[in-house]
């Protein structure tokens, strides 16, 4: 247990920063797989509009800390190669 005032401040902000964070992994997450039902389901302007918001959804986790540059760019690629396989 902590016993000193910055040492609890530290638990608080820890505890709320990893709760938020979870947030937003959950929000990348729901993203990506409301886009790849899209894709499922044949609906290419459904998968477009999808596919905007599951990538605005990983550059702001990515601008917020959440993950590795290129990890997001890595998830982007991947949503796109999925997009384009549905179009070709």
């Amino acid at each position: 247990m902590p016993t000193s005032e910055s040492a609890k401040k530290r638990v608080r902000v820890t505890k709320k920063k990893t709760e938020l964070n979870r947030q937003r992994k959950e929000a990348v997450k729901i993203a990506i797989k409301e886009f790849e039902e899209a894709v499922a389901a044949d609906n290419v302007e459904l998968a477009e509009e999808k596919l905007k918001e599951a990538k605005k959804t990983i550059d702001k986790s990515t601008s917020k800390g959440l993950f590795h540059k290129n990890t997001a760019a890595r998830k982007k690629s991947k949503l796109d190669r999925k997009f384009n396989e549905l179009t070709a």
